[in-house]
């Protein structure tokens, strides 16, 4: 393998560039600050830059570590409305 490989989707940046490539995301890692990469979301997204790379891996879990570490500010709230309630009682297989 290569670090030409495409991501599936290319992972936006806050300034509106884009990673396309493993070498693109590895080319911005290298210009973060050496406090930020110490950090462990980077030193994941790192290490699973380098085993996609090297075909010992999927793509897919570079992607996820690249968003991840991009990503790592970024709070997940609930929110109730979403959910649909269910207010009937489940029927068993033997009540059929």
């Amino acid at each position: 393998m290569s670090w030409n490989q495409r991501f599936f989707d290319p992972i936006e940046l806050p300034r509106g560039r884009q990673l396309v490539t493993l070498r693109d995301a590895a080319a911005f890692t290298m210009t973060l600050p050496k406090a930020e990469l110490n950090l462990r979301e980077w030193q994941a997204a790192i290490k699973a830059l380098i085993i996609a790379a090297d075909g010992r891996g999927p793509m897919l879990n570079a992607r996820i570590g690249m968003l991840r570490a991009l990503n790592r500010h970024v709070e997940g709230l609930f929110n109730p409305d979403r959910k649909d309630h269910h207010w009937r009682r489940r029927k068993l297989a033997r009540d059929r």
